[in-house]
């Protein structure tokens, strides 16, 4: 595993910048899917799935399918679903926003009402292996929200998927994958429903699709390879180089980096990642393409640089290296944090930002599956105590009518109530003195 200095500024910048996951061609042929399924319904995502998923049979699977399916797991997997949905709807549960309402001033009320979505769509990946984790760490949260009807779709649901359904209270499943099954859920067909927000980690197709559709239809954020950075200037070299490998074997395009101010540590660490590196998988070729060690001046320059790179996933090695950390998209606090804990079971979610856009955004949690709506109260006394304030500031902007509005509930003072208009935009008296004018017809003659 490569080492590079702070100094080396080129080098560091390959290594933190985020991989280029977008592609032309790759975005091009999702716009085409989605156009398909769009137009074409059940047809065109019947034969997407046939020949980008390799499906036969129904599209949708009972519950009936998912129960029988369910039992054939291993006792010991059930059971590590179970645990692992506890702990994810105990912190979900924390995340949901609360109502209230709040007096302003005398006459003035404002409530904040939150109102779950209506039907999401949960997005599984079913690459070199389904992950259940995902529908876990997608469904749960949206389940303590309170939404009332969640969706399901993974190309490939094996037991441990069928199972994960259950636990999160799931409604449907459908085995469709890909840019078609984006398309589907975000604009419906005859099978599969209409959903107001589409969730879950995915591969380049699906990101592009979820891009493609964000305008229609709501999103979590644009997914691309996953990210790891453990900044550290102690710790067991193994544990670190495990970390750092974990990460790596879930892609060749996944990015792993160890930011020290030790550089004996950086030694260690590097020989360990050679001694542990896997015969197969994806994990050397991610390492020697996207992964590294930034030997740093000091601990203030190693968070600097953690904090440009706004990595996903973020690996302190003290809580007073985790307190300087303002942008991840979780952080994990301490050498029996393991990251990968967090994928599973701690309860925090693991559907987490990526290639920088932990500088505006954190993780999926609850609160991303409700709607937060302003209800506004006026008074008649409310109203008199803010009108000339509103006015002042509608004409202050050039729009007259938005004072009107006011001013026609707020009159002066000794002032005649406002007549009713003509068809001319005039009162009565108006007209008259128009039409003698000659500016006006004066009307049909007897």
């Amino acid at each position: 595993m490569r080492i590079v200095a702070s100094s080396n500024r080129r080098a560091v910048a390959q290594l933190l910048s985020p991989t280029g996951v977008r592609n032309r061609e790759t975005e091009s042929r999702a716009k085409e899917i989605v156009a398909g399924v769009r137009r074409g319904g059940d047809a065109a995502l019947r034969r997407f799935a046939s020949r980008l998923d390799g499906l036969s049979g129904p599209i949708e699977v009972t519950r009936r399918t998912w129960e029988s399916e369910a039992r054939k797991l291993p006792s010991a997997v059930r059971a590590a679903i179970a645990r692992a949905a506890r702990h994810l709807r105990s912190v979900s549960r924390k995340q949901v926003p609360k109502g209230w309402r709040h007096t302003v001033a005398a006459g003035i009320t404002v409530e904040q009402r939150v109102v779950p979505l209506s039907r999401v769509g949960c997005y599984v990946p079913a690459g070199r292996y389904p992950l259940p984790s995902s529908l876990l760490m997608t469904a749960i949260p949206a389940r303590a929200a309170g939404v009332p009807e969640i969706v399901v779709c993974c190309p490939r649901p094996d037991a441990a998927v069928y199972a994960a359904a259950i636990e999160a209270g799931a409604d449907r499943l459908f085995r469709i994958g890909g840019a078609h099954a984006i398309a589907a859920m975000a604009y419906g067909t005859t099978s599969v429903p209409r959903v107001d927000k589409i969730v879950g980690p995915g591969n380049r197709w699906v990101s592009a699709a979820k891009s493609l559709v964000s305008a229609d239809c709501g999103i979590d954020f644009y997914a691309g390879p996953t990210e790891i950075l453990i900044v550290a200037a102690t710790g067991p070299a193994r544990w670190i180089a495990a970390d750092l490998i974990a990460q790596a074997e879930h892609d060749p395009d996944a990015r792993a980096v160890f930011l020290t101010w030790h550089r004996r540590l950086a030694d260690r660490v590097a020989t360990e990642v050679e001694r542990q590196m896997p015969a197969t998988g994806p994990a050397r070729r991610s390492l020697a393409t996207h992964g590294g060690i930034i030997v740093c001046r000091n601990m203030r320059e190693a968070i600097e640089l953690t904090n440009q790179a706004a990595a996903e996933h973020v690996v302190a090695g003290t809580e007073a290296i985790a307190r300087l950390v303002t942008n991840a998209g979780a952080v994990f606090v301490g050498p029996w944090t393991a990251q990968v804990a967090g994928d599973y079971a701690i309860g925090s979610n693991h559907v987490l930002p990526t290639a920088g856009a932990a500088r505006f955004r954190g993780g999926l949690n609850a609160a991303d599956f409700v709607k937060l709506i302003s209800v506004q109260r006026l008074s008649k006394k409310g109203l008199k105590k803010i009108g000339k304030t509103v006015t002042t500031l509608a004409r202050a902007e050039g729009l007259d009518a938005h004072a009107r509005s006011i001013d026609v509930r707020l009159p002066a003072p000794g002032s005649p109530p406002p007549r009713p208009k003509g068809r001319f935009g005039a009162t009565a008296p108006e007209l008259a003195l128009r039409a003698k004018a000659g500016r006006l017809p004066a009307g049909p003659r007897s």
